[in-house]
């Protein structure tokens, strides 16, 4: 697994909209006064969103002044946690799990058919310029391995065909319904079982 880069061209200023403004006023108060630095992941996570799905240095540092706390403590959190993405990536960002529950149902195949599909490197735009992947520890969906995290969705359950077909569909611009790809509701045993564990499917 690659680790975080700091992209090279950053821009120079950075601002909230006045949408995102609101939102924060929102946010800080859920928070009391001595302890708005809390707020820290919020905000980063509204620049992100903000930024095309990528936090400069000068969003940043705007935090930082905006909450009234060192710069460190910004950069810090912003570059411990995989869902802060510190470079420009594609409209469509793929996080492969390689955990080990993912690894052991083919999370290594969901890999290779990135490298295949989109790029041969973690980190790097597609051609087309709309998708780029990386590989990430465990999402919390070990119970429906192998999985990937596309931007906010989860499509899980996957298989070799099934994650050709949502990554091409990335590809032409349309994407497939994120969710399980056997069909299942949520954590739902596939087949129908009493409480005693017999099939009735």
């Amino acid at each position: 697994m690659s680790l975080k880069k700091i992209h090279e061209d950053q821009p120079k200023e950075f601002k909230f909209n006045s949408e995102n403004l609101k939102k924060i006023d929102e946010i800080l108060k859920k928070y009391p006064k001595k302890n708005k630095k809390s707020a820290v992941m919020p905000l980063l996570y509204l620049a992100q969103r903000q930024n095309d799905n990528w936090i400069p240095l000068a969003a940043m540092k705007y935090i930082a002044n905006y909450l009234s706390i060192p710069y460190i403590s910004v950069y810090e959190v912003a570059t411990f946690y995989t869902m802060y993405n510190l470079a420009p990536v594609g409209k469509h960002f793929i996080q492969v799990c390689t955990t080990t529950p993912c690894l052991i149902r083919g999370a290594d195949k969901i890999v290779k058919l990135c490298k295949e599909k989109i790029s041969p490197h973690e980190n790097e735009i597609s051609k087309q310029g709309n998708c780029s992947w990386m590989e990430v520890e465990c999402l919390g969906a070990c119970v429906s391995a192998p999985m990937v995290q596309i931007n906010d969705d989860y499509y899980e359950d996957l298989d070799e065909k099934s994650t050709k077909e949502i990554l091409e569909s990335l590809i032409k611009g349309k994407p497939l319904k994120p969710g399980s790809y056997r069909g299942r509701k949520n954590t739902a045993p596939e087949k129908k079982l009493n409480t005693n564990g017999e099939n009735h499917a």
